[in-house]
């Protein structure tokens, strides 16, 4: 089969049989673009001609680029070019997988960098009024503040919290959300999200949406349209900044921030791995780190012969 024939045939088993989100198909989508232009300038149109050799050839030149990637994107991009040759030989597209030998490189394990609960704090008094201190015509204001607190509430990625629709949050004390592989998951929230929660449904999103067309979602832009997840990136940024808050922060430092802060207050790991959404215990308990560091500090400035 043609190569770019293949990897079409590989996206379209990823969007329908394994439900994928847009982001992650495209991350798939440019790495195999890579991958299908560089056999192409090889020479290489047809799956049956790829070889062991011409999967590790390649690994060999995007390594060696100047200045090298990084190991993470080194990493996802042999991912992808091992999922579609095992797709290859499963279809029987391809009699062997040249690709089975490929070992991804090894990436260093970083803790995740998380807010204090002070520079949480200071984040949402930036992003807009206190749900009892809202004025008529501060909607995006108010937008803003329900959109961060429910980040921080319930950990959520901004790819799930862009896709809620009203309904999901009709029980105000409970979320539904929909994640990875359209798995769904039900998250509480707090009594500070659900009061701007509410706040922005009653005194922000009914003029929202009056701007746009009908939608079921439940975060709009300006002019009503579904609310995208650079737009929430945005929102957060401008947070950031007005809090003086000089550390990088992304949608996801606050669920790292979510996850340190409840392991730090007692919480067992397994339902931080139930709440965030993890396939596996093991992807959650690298929060457990930073709880040690922490447990550390306390030993060390309590314990009469800790120095």
């Amino acid at each position: 089969m043609r190569v770019d024939r293949a990897v079409d045939a590989y996206l379209r088993h990823l969007t329908v049989e394994r439900g994928l989100s847009e982001h992650t198909l495209g991350a798939y989508r440019r790495d195999l673009t890579v991958y299908a232009a560089w056999l192409g300038a090889d020479g290489i149109e047809d799956t049956a001609a790829i070889t062991s050799d011409t999967v590790a050839a390649f690994v060999a030149d995007r390594a060696g680029q100047d200045p090298p990637p990084a190991s993470s994107s080194l990493a996802r991009l042999q991912s992808s070019v091992r999922g579609w040759h095992r797709f290859l030989v499963r279809e029987e597209i391809a009699d062997a997988d040249p690709a089975a030998r490929l070992r991804p490189p090894k990436t260093p394990r970083r803790l995740p960098k998380a807010l204090t609960i002070e520079q949480v704090e200071a984040l949402l008094d930036a992003s807009g009024p206190r749900p009892d201190e809202a004025m008529p015509g501060e909607e995006i204001g108010i937008r803003d503040r329900a959109l961060l607190e429910l980040l921080y509430a319930t950990g959520a990625r901004v790819s799930e919290i862009v896709q809620l629709d009203v309904d999901d949050v009709a029980h105000a004390d409970v979320l539904r959300v929909r994640g990875k592989g359209d798995k769904e998951r039900i998250v509480p929230v707090g009594s500070y999200a659900q009061a701007a929660v509410a706040a922005y449904l009653t005194r922000a999103r009914p003029e929202l949406s009056r701007r746009g067309r009908a939608t079921p979602r439940l975060f709009l832009g300006a002019r009503g349209a579904p609310l995208s997840r650079q737009s929430a990136w945005l929102v957060l940024q401008q947070a950031a900044q007005r809090a003086s808050l000089t550390a990088h922060v992304s949608p996801h430092t606050l669920r790292h921030s979510f996850a340190t802060h409840l392991l730090q207050g007692g919480a067992d790991v397994r339902v931080v791995q139930e709440l965030l959404g993890h396939a596996s215990v093991a992807t959650t308990q690298i929060y457990t780190h930073v709880s040690v560091d922490a447990l550390r500090d306390v030993y060390a400035t309590s314990h009469p012969r800790a120095r």
